[in-house]
C-alpha cells in the first residue's frame, strides 16, 4: 500500500512539473515574440517591406511544396485493391475532349504560362513558355485549353493565355541613361526598352515615339522617364505626351510618367531644378498619364550614386520594385 502511495505521489509530482514547464516555455516564447515584434519598429520601411515580402514568398513556397507533397504522395490503403486505387487516381484528373484542327495554327503566348500534360491544372507540368512565344496549336478542348506541339511531344495550355496576334510587351520603359542602367539591373524578361545614354526631348520625339508601336500594344504598361538631361524642356515634354496620349490609350497602352529622380553631388543638375521640372509635368500632363513620384520615394528610402547622377544596381532594383508597387495599385 505504501509503495502504491509513493508511486501516486511521484506521478503527481511529474504531472505538476510538466505543467509548470509547459507554462514557462509558453511565457518564454511569448516574450521572445514580443521582443522580435518590438525590434522591428526600428527597421527602415524598405527593410520591413523586403522582410514581409520574403516572408510571404517563403510561406507561399512552403505551402505549395507541402501541398505538392501531399497531393502527389502515394497513400495506399491496405484493404483497397490496386485496381480500384488506379481507377480512383485517374478519375481525379479533369476529363476533357479535344477537337483536332485540320492544320497547325500559329498563336502566341500572352504571358509566361505553364504547359501541362492534360487540359487541367491537376495534370503534370511539362514546362513553360514565355510571353511572345509562338505556339503551334493542333487542337482545342471542350474546357477552354489548347492542345499544342511542345518539345517533340504534346502539351496543353490554358486558352486565356494564348492569342492570335503577337501581343504587346507587358512593360515598356522609355528614357535616357537611367533607363539604360535600369535594364542592366533588372533584365529584359517580359520587358522592352527604348532608351539611350545622354538623350532627352529630341530623341523622345524623333526616335522613341515612332518606335513605341513596334513593342507596345493592347495590355502594355509604358513607363516614361526623361528630363534629367534637359530640365528646361518641361513644357515641351508635356505637350508632346499630351499630343500622343489618344493614340496610346486607343491602342490599349497604359501610360505612366516617372518623376525625374534626385541627384547627389552633381554640378550640372540640382534637386531644386528637378523639383521644378517634376511639378510642371505633374500639373500639365493629361489625366490619363499616371504619375509615379519616384523622386520622393528615393529621397525617403535613400540611394547610392558614384557620380551623383547615376545609381548603383541595388538602387535601380528598389526603384523598379516601387514602379511595380504603384502600377499594381492602379490595376
Amino acid at each position: 500500500m505504501d509503495m502504491n502511495r509513493e508511486k501516486k505521489r511521484n506521478l503527481i509530482i511529474l504531472v505538476m512539473f510538466a505543467a509548470f514547464f509547459s507554462v514557462g516555455m509558453y511565457i518564454c516564447f511569448s516574450l521572445q515574440d514580443e521582443t522580435e515584434y518590438a525590434s522591428s519598429e526600428g527597421l527602415s520601411s524598405e527593410t520591413v517591406i523586403e522582410t514581409v515580402t520574403n516572408s510571404v514568398s517563403n510561406a507561399v513556397m512552403t505551402t505549395s511544396l507541402d501541398y505538392a507533397d501531399t497531393a502527389e504522395s502515394d497513400v495506399v490503403e491496405p484493404d483497397v485493391p490496386a485496381e480500384v486505387q488506379e481507377q480512383t487516381l485517374e478519375s481525379e484528373h479533369t476529363v476533357f475532349t479535344v477537337q483536332q484542327y485540320d492544320a497547325v495554327v500559329a498563336k502566341y503566348a500572352s504571358d509566361t504560362v505553364n504547359v501541362r500534360a492534360g487540359a487541367g491544372t491537376d495534370y503534370d507540368r511539362l514546362g513553360k513558355v514565355s510571353w511572345g512565344t509562338e505556339v503551334a496549336v493542333i487542337g482545342a478542348t471542350d474546357n477552354g485549353w489548347y492542345e499544342v506541339q511542345y518539345n517533340d511531344s504534346i502539351g496543353f495550355i490554358r486558352g486565356d493565355y494564348v492569342v492570335d496576334d503577337m501581343p504587346g510587351v507587358p512593360y515598356l520603359f522609355v528614357g535616357d541613361s537611367r533607363t539604360v542602367q535600369l535594364e542592366m539591373a533588372i533584365g529584359s524578361n517580359d520587358k522592352a526598352y527604348i532608351a539611350k545614354v545622354g538623350e532627352g526631348y529630341s530623341y523622345f520625339k524623333n526616335t522613341a515615339i515612332p518606335a513605341i508601336s513596334e513593342y507596345a500594344g493592347n495590355g502594355t504598361t509604358m513607363i516614361i522617364n526623361f528630363g534629367v538631361n534637359d530640365l528646361k524642356n518641361a513644357s515641351k515634354y508635356v505637350k508632346l505626351i499630351n499630343d500622343n496620349i489618344d493614340e496610346w490609350t486607343n491602342a490599349g497602352i497604359t501610360v505612366y510618367y516617372s518623376a525625374v529622380t534626385p541627384v547627389g553631388s552633381c554640378q550640372s543638375v540640382s534637386n531644386s531644378q528637378i523639383e521644378s521640372f517634376n511639378s510642371t509635368l505633374k500639373e500639365g500632363l493629361d489625366a490619363r498619364v499616371h504619375w509615379i513620384d519616384s523622386y520622393s520615394y528615393l529621397q525617403q528610402v535613400g540611394f547610392n550614386s558614384s557620380d551623383g547622377l547615376h545609381y548603383n544596381k541595388d538602387t535601380y532594383k528598389n526603384l523598379y520594385s516601387y514602379y511595380m508597387a504603384v502600377i499594381s495599385q492602379q490595376v
